[in-house]
């Protein structure tokens, strides 16, 4: 199969540049109080890092225990998820744990968008998303190879 060629010329595509003047420009130039009490939108993004996960709370908080070498359980998952329990939140060293073990990135891309800084994913994370997008376009093809073969064994039958 012939590989298409990179359109690095596509006029819809931002570059990276455009992206981060993009971001500066809409951070707003005055903090007023509490625009960075972001509580709220950091316990969304914990959630949606989880429900976006294959594994259950318990195997997450088994991951994150294990890449700290401190016990986690499900039930400080479960607190530091929780928008009505103020005082339970997760520590800023847990957070890379967090990330690795859900695979996601959004709440620490959370907190350097608060931060006013960019986050990019590192090589290695890029070459595995690849590798994950290529494993899934190879699923995709032959899901429709099957049913392009199922199609014409129903057309072949109907005449």
């Amino acid at each position: 199969m012939a590989k298409r060629p990179l359109d690095l010329d596509n006029p819809d595509q931002m570059s990276l540049l455009d992206y981060i003047q993009q971001s500066q420009e809409l951070r707003p130039e005055e903090s007023s109080e509490g625009s960075l009490n972001i509580h709220t939108r950091f316990c969304h993004a914990l959630t949606n890092a989880i429900s976006a996960s294959d594994l259950s709370r318990w195997e997450i908080a088994g991951r994150m225990s294990h890449l700290l070498g401190t016990e986690i359980s499900v039930h400080m998952i479960n607190a530091w998820t929780s928008q009505s329990k103020e005082s339970h939140r997760i520590p800023a060293e847990y957070i890379p744990a967090f990330g690795a073990a859900t695979e996601s990135r959004e709440p620490l891309q959370l907190l350097s968008e608060v931060g006013g800084m960019f986050c990019l994913p590192g090589p290695e994370a890029l070459r595995a998303e690849i590798q994950r997008y290529g494993e899934e376009e190879r699923k995709a093809r032959a899901e429709k190879r099957k049913r392009e073969r199922f199609l014409k064994e129903m057309e072949g039958k109907a005449q």
